[in-house]
Order: structure tokens, then C-alpha cells, then sequence
């Protein structure tokens, strides 16, 4: 089992049709959708590009998430934690 993690550009109602989409897929067992960092992680045996093509198909625009994205959002919001220091 494999989880993939997205950042997908999303507004609160696309949630409902971005975990609809995924659920359509063979192999998902799990979709969470973090909302405020515009991160969805999915859990199952699909592979990562299936997942990334399907959520495009469903006129989200996504990406594959990286290192760079926690940073970015971390200085956005205001709070960078590493073993509960505070950077920002």
C-alpha cells in the first residue's frame, strides 16, 4: 500500500467532488483532504499517476506534493515548528 500526496488548488466545496473522483478509482482505501494547506493524501494501491490524472480529469489543477510546499505554506501562515521551536 502506498499513500501519494497532492496539492490540489481547491475552494471548500470541491472537497465533496475531489473525494468523489478518487473514490471512483480501484484500489483507494483512504482520502484525506486538508483544506487549509490544499494537501490531499490518498492511501491505497492506484498508482501515483492514475491519482494525479484523475483529479486533473476533474478540473482541479494538481501537482505532486514536495518538501518545498511545506515550507512555502509554513511561511504563509505564519508557523514553521521543528521538535516545538518556533522559527517564525
Amino acid at each position: 500500500m502506498e499513500t501519494v500526496e497532492l496539492k490540489v488548488e481547491m475552494v471548500g466545496i470541491h472537497e465533496r467532488r475531489l473525494r468523489k473522483c478518487l473514490s471512483k478509482l480501484k484500489g483507494i482505501e483512504k482520502v484525506e483532504v486538508d483544506g487549509n494547506s490544499q494537501k490531499v493524501a490518498v492511501t491505497g494501491y492506484a498508482h501515483r499517476n492514475k491519482i494525479l490524472k484523475a483529479v486533473r480529469r476533474a478540473g482541479l489543477k494538481a501537482d505532486f506534493w514536495s518538501p518545498q510546499n511545506d515550507l512555502l505554506n509554513a511561511y504563509a501562515y505564519g508557523s514553521l515548528r521543528f521538535n516545538n521551536i518556533n522559527f517564525f
